[in-house]
Parts: structure tokens; sequence; C-alpha cells
């Protein structure tokens, strides 16, 4: 018996539209990549692009837990000597609120070719409107309290 590889054809791929008001940034994390990879199709294969397109709306709403705010720390380095620059999520989250989900989306992904296939179809928007009203996106209400999508 051989192994099942889908063909461009088979691929369908949908729209869903998630709101990140008052969600917690690492659980939102997880089921933005597990869309995005399509790890959830059972026709998903490791080296192909099965998965679907995500527009998030109200990044500026997220929440963080702890002290992450404070003690939480991106760094960025500018490959010259002494290049080295540290930003807390706080810093990050007032220069731009999109940037802290895409980091923590982008460290959930796989570290290939795929990686920008993925952040290509992640769509990050600060407040309620996005311009992909003709995509027909699909509403997903997500219950961490069940641990599904749904």
């Amino acid at each position: 018996m051989k192994t099942y590889i889908p063909k461009s054809a088979d691929i369908t791929r949908k729209w869903y539209l998630i709101d990140a008001n008052g969600h917690t940034l690492g659980r939102l994390a997880t089921c933005i990549a597990r869309l995005l990879t399509g790890k959830y199709k059972p026709n998903y294969v490791p080296f192909m692009d099965t998965g679907d397109f995500v527009i998030v709306v109200n990044v500026d709403k997220i929440k963080l837990t702890g002290k992450k705010w404070t003690d939480k720390i991106y760094y960025s380095h500018s490959t010259y000597i002494g290049g080295l620059k540290e930003m807390t999520a706080r810093e990050l989250f007032k220069k731009d609120p999109r940037r802290l989900i895409l980091y923590a989306v982008s460290g959930m992904l796989p570290k290939n070719l795929l990686r920008k296939k993925y952040e290509k179809k992640l769509k990050l928007y600060v407040g309620e409107k996005h311009p992909h009203t003709a995509q027909q996106p699909e509403v997903l209400a997500i219950n961490f309290a069940s641990k599904k999508l749904a």
C-alpha cells in the first residue's frame, strides 16, 4: 500500500476569523499555529502547506498572565558588535501589538522553509475592522475550558 500524498487540487483552504479580545497570548498562539499548519486535517503531511488562513482582530486587547509584561524580554541583534537590543513585552506591545502575537506564533511553527508561507497566511489587525470580508471568513469561537477548537 502506498502512502497518500495530497495533490494541490485536493487541499481546500478556509479562512478563519478569531477575536483576540481577552484571550491569553500563549493559548491563542497554539490555536493559530495549529490552524496555519493544518495539523487538524486528515490530509495533513509535514512537508506540504495544507493549512488555512487566519485573521486575528483586536490584537491590542490580548492578555499576558503573571509578570510577563515586565519580565518577558524579546531580543534582537543587528549583527554588529554590541548590537544586542532588548525589549520587554510592554515596550514591544506599545510599539506594535501585532508583533507580540507574530513572535509567539512564529516560535510554534516548524523551523523550515514552510515557516514563511505559514506566516504570510496570518493576518493581524489592531481593531475590529479587516479587509478580508470578500473571503467570507468563518468566525471561530475559541473555548479553552474544553481544550478544543470550536
